[in-house]
């Protein structure tokens, strides 16, 4: 699995499309969050600006980095000579996965810190930081998915855009308007749960086990999404 991961790091960092989605694209995005910081926590707060962070970084740079990887390496039947070798399937695509994995959260990391740095720092870091690793579980499951009905990496910027826009925008909705009115469809939507989940992590005022509680919905999205990308995914180009 090591050994597929430096090989795919190599590969990204040649990758001028995948540099600019997984990074230039949420670095962006989020540098105007934080510049534009007294703006948007007066229109949501605070915590609404670190879950946008999250997931901007998450959607750009995990999940749509990972479905156009895998694409890419099916079509050039990367995956169908892998699984020649010794390793298992599970190996294979976490090796293929991890590194887009480990940038996204060191980026993430980053730009947190330099909202904090302008902000003040958050109430709960550790609540953050499983907000944040939840967030990267449920995409990285969604990108499995989605992968498995992506033809090439040009197909990957089609698809990639219902799950990317979609969680973006439930995190836009829930980060603004709170989850005292249609809580349970807001908790129950991709993205929503982990939203919450970073919003109080970074305002505070909400007991721990209840936040906690919010992983639910999200480590179901992940067994739902792991049970596509069974179903769905492919190893062999379509003929």
């Amino acid at each position: 699995m090591l050994s597929i991961a430096r090989g795919e790091l190599i590969q990204i960092f040649r990758n001028r499309s995948v540099l600019i989605n997984s990074f230039v694209v949420p670095v962006a995005i989020s540098a105007f969050f934080i510049h534009r910081h007294e703006v948007f926590a007066a229109i949501g707060s605070l915590g609404y600006i670190a879950a946008i962070i999250v997931f901007t970084v998450s959607a750009f740079g995990l999940y749509t980095s990972a479905v156009t990887t895998l694409a890419s390496r099916r079509q050039n039947l990367f995956l169908k000579r892998l699984r020649s070798t010794a390793a298992g399937d599970a190996g294979i695509l976490a090796g293929l996965v991890l590194p887009v994995t480990a940038l996204s959260l060191v980026q993430v990391t980053a730009i947190l810190v330099v909202l904090g740095s302008v902000t003040g720092a958050p109430d709960d870091i550790g609540l953050l930081v499983v907000a944040t690793l939840a967030t990267a579980a449920m995409m990285v499951a969604l990108g499995l998915a989605t992968a498995g009905l992506t033809n090439s990496p040009e197909h990957a910027q089609v698809t990639t855009l219902p799950v990317s826009l979609g969680t973006i925008a439930v995190a836009t909705w829930v980060g603004i308007t709170g989850t005292e009115e249609l809580t349970l469809l807001k908790r129950l939507l991709p993205g929503g749960s982990a939203t919450e989940l970073a919003v109080n992590a970074w305002n505070g005022g909400v007991a721990v086990t209840d936040s906690l509680l919010l992983l639910a919905p999200t480590l179901a999205w992940v067994v739902v999404a792991v049970a596509l990308a069974a179903k769905l995914f492919r190893w062999e180009p379509r003929r």
